[in-house]
């Protein structure tokens, strides 16, 4: 299918709801309705891609998180990601029990430990995000620096708005 000459995102609402003057929330309402399909596709990409490495989106989650920000606890994780607790804890003890990460005492909370990737754990998590991007750079053509920055801006602002929603 060719691809139109617009980079604008398609407009999924029927045609006899569409007007001229779409509403700031109505328009909003479309970014939603786009993330979610979007991210359950990336999903399924990533799970699809990592066989070599085996890791599920779960913890191939841990694994970012752990190679952007250093060690953390998983009530951190959690947070961070806007997942459970428990969730978050099953993805750790399955990176563990695979030499992924490894759990070493924090400093400033005797009861929650810190988790680390190991030396295997940043080989795999970094093959993934190779592998990611080489996948992306099919689209760095067709977006300017400036679309994806007003892309970041609106979804973090949305992200934002929903920072207050409880995970647990």
């Amino acid at each position: 299918m060719p691809t139109p000459p617009e980079s604008k995102p398609a407009d999924h609402r029927p045609a006899d709801h569409r007007t001229a003057d779409s509403r700031p929330t109505d328009r909003l309402t479309e970014v939603f309705d786009l993330v979610g399909p979007l991210y359950r596709r990336a999903q399924r990409k990533v799970e699809q891609d990592v066989p070599a490495e085996g890791l599920s989106v779960g913890v191939r989650a841990v694994l970012t998180l752990l190679r952007e920000h250093g060690p953390l606890t998983v009530p951190q994780m959690g947070r961070e990601q806007a997942l459970s607790r428990q969730f978050v804890q099953r993805m750790v003890n399955e990176a563990t029990a695979r030499g992924l990460t490894e759990s070493v005492p924090n400093p400033t909370h005797k009861r929650s430990s810190l988790i680390r990737l190991t030396e295997p754990g940043r080989a795999a998590v970094t093959a993934v995000l190779d592998r990611e991007r080489a996948m992306l750079r099919q689209v760095d053509g067709d977006l300017t620096d400036a679309e994806i920055d007003t892309c970041l801006r609106v979804l973090t602002r949305l992200l934002d708005l929903l920072d207050n929603v409880d995970v647990d």
